[in-house]
């Protein structure tokens, strides 16, 4: 996979410019989207419970309401360290969100906010801050494997893509649905492809697994550990591990979690950013 260190973000940043440039690639969308269509002849019927768009709109909003606080841990591990952030997150809509880190100390205070389609983030050692362009959705977040697009969540599968259920049935002895998600040739997404496992008896999610503009696995994101959260029944603990690096990882865990929270547009803007 070709990358190289960048500009922008809390930190330097390594990007996959294979990836960037599917981006910009419509053909490759042309060629995702005739694959599906081949791959139509193995999709299943439609499931009796939840059509597939309302399950991915679910599994889109797991961690959203009219708006939400909470607090989680990252765990980043890779080849040559480990280290764990404390982060403290608030969303308002679709298109509003703040993430400002708490600890450790010399991370303290970082931040990244999205309004609209721009997002900044701010530095407190240098005490600047920096806006990210739209292309920059697919690197890297402090050095974890999920991407700027992943946090602030730009895209919406149902949207963004053409989708069918593809597999229902039994596998790892539990009834699952499986959704293939191809990108519709107008979406600026970064991915070829993307599958997402849910449980049939809940509809929550599994497993989503990424695939890159080559149609090669580029990533496994599981969830686990389902129990209340902000009154909700959430998997609280993400689990992302990159296909060529299945000994490196990035855990976030969620500590608390609130919904549908009075939020001043105020708390969205470049001013709260650097508090």
């Amino acid at each position: 996979m070709k990358q190289g260190t960048v500009r922008f973000g809390p930190v330097f940043l390594n990007l996959d410019f294979r990836t960037l440039k599917g981006i910009k690639s419509a053909a490759c969308f042309c060629v995702c989207l005739l694959s599906f269509l081949c791959f139509g002849s193995m999709v299943l019927a439609q499931t009796a419970g939840l059509a597939p768009k309302e399950i991915l709109d679910r599994v889109d909003d797991l961690m959203r309401g009219d708006s939400s606080h909470g607090k989680m841990t990252m765990t980043i591990t890779t080849a040559h360290w480990t280290r764990s952030l404390r982060i403290e997150a608030w969303s308002k809509g679709k298109d509003k969100s703040l993430m400002r880190i708490l600890a450790p100390k010399k991370e303290k205070g970082t931040a990244t906010l999205r309004s609209g389609n721009n997002i900044w983030n701010f530095l407190p050692k240098v005490k600047r801050i920096i806006k990210l362009p739209s292309s920059m959705m697919a690197s890297s977040w402090m050095g974890s494997h999920f991407t700027n697009d992943d946090l602030v969540k730009e895209s919406r599968m149902a949207d963004d893509y053409d989708f069918k259920a593809t597999f229902e049935g039994v596998k790892s002895g539990r009834e699952v649905l499986e959704i293939t998600c191809i990108p519709k040739e107008e979406a600026v997404v970064v991915w070829g492809k993307v599958v997402l496992t849910v449980g049939k008896d809940n509809y929550l999610p599994l497993k989503i697994e990424y695939y890159d503009e080559d149609l090669e696995l580029a990533r496994t994101m599981t969830f686990e550990d389902v129990g209340l959260l902000g009154g909700r029944t959430l998997p609280r603990r993400f689990i992302t591990v990159p296909a060529d690096k299945p000994q490196e990882s990035t855990v976030i865990t969620y500590e608390e979690m609130a919904f549908n929270l009075e939020l001043d547009d105020k708390l969205f803007s470049i001013r709260s950013l650097q508090r």
